[in-house]
């Protein structure tokens, strides 16, 4: 049976080749640095967003009846594939069910930018 072609890597930035396992010698046990978690703010679970989370987000999605929010507000009807704070978590901002609302990738990723923006002083 014919070998498999070599993969790179799974390390975030690394561009080795391996062709057994996930990681080159250099980075094998260094799961937290793989490209599914950022070094700097860690894992999702490390983040917050484990299990509870995953429930929380489903009970949102509910309560908004799949609809974004935003969107919504605007006159729109667009489903919702996220839940976002309101007041973002970083600063201030917590999981009560009051500061979440469902929205589209679109405006997550549009007011995920604003807060950038606000975070750099701009």
């Amino acid at each position: 049976m014919p070998n498999a072609a070599p993969k790179p890597c799974g390390h975030l930035g690394c561009g080795k080749l391996v062709s057994d396992g996930r990681y080159c010698p250099e980075h094998q046990g260094d799961k937290k640095l793989s490209r599914f978690a950022d070094s700097r703010r860690g894992s999702r679970h490390e983040r917050g967003y484990g299990t509870a989370w995953d429930k929380l987000r489903l009970v949102i999605l509910a309560r908004d009846n799949g609809l974004c929010v935003p969107c919504n507000t605007a006159g729109r009807l667009t489903p919702a594939s996220q839940v976002d704070h309101i007041i973002p978590k970083a600063e201030g901002g917590t999981d009560d069910e009051s500061n979440l609302q469902s929205v589209c990738v679109a405006c997550h990723r549009a007011k995920t930018d604003r807060e950038k923006l606000r975070g750099r002083g701009l």
